[in-house]
């Protein structure tokens, strides 16, 4: 969970890179570094802390035009200076940057120490640059390659030699990593966003590719050696990041981009009124023959895809299930060619997620992936590919793309359910036009900032608070819970409604927060059952749901949300928790987008 900005032509590259740095500081933000060549020889700047500090740590008369940097989530060693990207070699003729995981660094680490070598840090990227040192002979590419045949894990490398002071050599495994060619040089970089918006050309390097970039050429070779000729890719939608303009942060000004997001993602995919879903590649046969779907994703993409599966099997009737992305391979699934597995991650790249849908494509599983990025891993590897419009979302705690990817989900399961002849139409345009009006019952809610403010003055001291739901509002009360302890760092759990007295009810006491979402008239009342169970436990109610819903006491407090179909309703119940974390975290003083601990992009396992 890093970011790679390189660049090599004819400006000072100290500036593109840190610059670089910054706008992928969601990949990572506890440390950062970058290298360059001046003069035949490699000089290495690091800080702890975000790229910025770069700007403090780089002496002002640095002129050079080619160099690497690193934007770090500590995965080996503490995010200190001396663990931060770039490493070098021991004699000083190497330096690498890497984005991923070397599973096997210890075992290599204990072999080049056998050998008398001194490492400098905790990480394991170090050994990257050893064992360049040891295999190169005078050619950087058959030293690259020799390298990586002994690397296991996942890795996007940019790497400097001194031999060749013109020079990005660049290699991936199951990590992102583009290049662009400009008039002005070649750029390096784990995320397109980053790299010039001009009419340069812009390519992707591809698994067990080696990359040879110059100001002016990129050649790239397979492992075996082989020249390979890289095609073009096609960028679109990639917006210029317009600043928080006037919100004080970009969680802020994304939870109120939301209706906008959702109606982007409506567009591209309800047409006339139809549902038009042009990238799923399922016929009506092959959808009349899934007998099971699974949703398959981590963190808030797992509560939309839990979302998901409640849908899916009420509109269908066949076993639906959600999975946690990293225990999916371990729960020893059975997919088979009837399965329909329904990958959702916002960047593509979640490592994570993209081994479990390895492992439901090795039982010929059909893969459908919804994602924010067109030019990630999971795209290129899933059957059909369904894209959000969120745009591009900043803050580490995910609101819109969340939000984008519930839309998609909804439509998908309509489709899925009228194609396969268990709806009809009726019920089917009936979904529609609920789906349609979603964005400006978003914007409804978002008028009532000020409730939500004096309910996240009342929470900032609180220690634990408690969510509680059933069905999709259980999957709404999970996700409110993430946001919670993701921004503003207060214990708080989220518990299916009906466990609470098995149990977890013994957390309650006088005074404890209870955020109970009862929105679905089908089963709110079982809910107002458990929060009457725990108010008589001290507790105080904050109640997310209609009028009808829940009567409150003096000293309880009802959040209304406007009435839509009872499946959708975690895009309305999911809104007023969102500020309410926003809002707790800003009068805690925390790290609003960038939370401790935390990187966006989850491209490690």
């Amino acid at each position: 969970m890093c970011g790679i900005m390189g660049y090599t032509g004819t400006l000072p590259a100290v500036p593109i890179i840190i610059k670089g740095l910054e706008g992928l500081e969601y990949r990572g933000y506890d440390s950062a570094g970058l290298g360059v060549i001046k003069a035949g020889e490699i000089s290495v700047y690091k800080t702890q802390g975000s790229p910025e500090k770069l700007w403090n740590t780089v002496p002002e008369n640095l002129i050079s035009s080619v160099g690497v940097g690193h934007t770090r989530w500590a995965t080996h060693g503490a995010p200190t200076a001396q663990n931060a990207h770039p490493h070098l070699s021991p004699d000083g003729l190497f330096t690498v940057v890497h984005n991923g995981i070397i599973e096997n660094f210890a075992a290599l680490k204990s072999e080049l120490e056998e050998q008398g070598y001194i490492f400098n840090s905790e990480t394991d990227t170090e050994v990257v640059a050893y064992l360049l040192e040891k295999e190169y002979k005078g050619d950087v590419k058959s030293a690259i390659t020799n390298v990586l045949t002994r690397l296991e894990g996942s890795y996007a490398l940019g790497i400097l030699c001194n031999d060749y002071p013109d020079t990005i050599f660049c290699a991936k495994y199951s990590s992102p990593l583009f290049v662009s060619l400009e008039s002005d040089g070649g750029y390096i970089a784990s995320d397109v966003s980053v790299l010039p918006k001009n009419a340069g050309k812009i390519y992707k390097i591809g698994d067990k590719e080696i990359g040879i970039l110059s100001k002016d050429e990129l050649k790239v070779f397979d492992i075996d050696g082989c020249r390979i000729r890289k095609t073009e890719i096609k960028v679109r939608d990639i917006k210029n990041l317009e600043g928080k303009g006037e919100y004080a942060h970009y969680m802020l000004k994304e939870i109120y981009e939301q209706p906008q997001a959702v109606e982007d993602t409506l567009e591209s995919i309800i047409v006339n009124s139809r549902i038009k879903l042009n990238t799923l590649r399922l016929t009506k046969e092959k959808i009349k023959r899934i007998n099971r779907i699974e949703f398959i994703a981590c963190g808030s993409a797992y509560h939309a895809g839990a979302v998901g599966a409640y849908i899916a099997q009420k509109l269908m009737g066949i076993p639906c299930e959600a999975y946690i992305a990293s225990e999916y391979r371990y729960s020893n699934p059975v997919p088979d060619e009837n399965t329909l597995a329904v990958i959702i991650s916002q960047s593509g790249e979640t490592a994570d997620t993209l081994a479990a849908l390895r492992e439901a494509k090795r039982h010929n599983a059909k893969i459908v992936s919804i994602i924010n990025a067109p030019l990630s891993t999971i795209a290129q590897e899933s059957d059909s590919v369904i894209l959000t419009k969120a745009g591009k979302e900043v803050a580490v705690a995910t609101t819109k793309a969340f939000s984008a990817q519930l839309v998609v989900i909804y439509a998908l399961c309509t489709r899925l359910a009228y194609s396969s002849g268990k709806i009809n139409k009726a019920r089917y345009s009936e979904l529609i036009e609920q789906m349609k009006n979603l964005p400006e019952k978003i914007r409804e809610i978002l008028k009532n900032d000020r409730e939500y403010k004096a309910l996240a003055d009342e929470l900032k001291d609180i220690n634990y608070t408690c969510f509680i739901g059933r069905g999709v509002d259980y999957c709404a009360a999970m996700e409110g819970a993430l946001k919670l302890k993701e921004v503003s760092y207060t214990h708080c759990e989220a518990y299916a409604a009906g466990e609470l007295k098995h149990g977890t009810i013994s957390l309650i006491e006088q005074g404890t927060p209870v955020v109970a979402v009862a929105a679905q008239s089908s089963v709110s009342q079982k809910t107002v059952s458990n929060i009457r169970e725990c108010k008589a436990r001290g507790a105080k109610i904050i109640c997310i749901g209609n009028e009808n819903s829940f009567t409150p006491d003096a000293d309880d407090k009802m959040l209304l949300i406007p009435q839509t179909e009872d499946l959708f309703k975690t895009s309305l119940t999911v809104i007023p928790m969102q500020l309410i974390a926003y809002y707790t975290a800003l009068n805690k003083g925390c790290s609003i987008d960038k939370p401790k601990n935390l990187a966006k992009s989850v491209t490690v396992e």
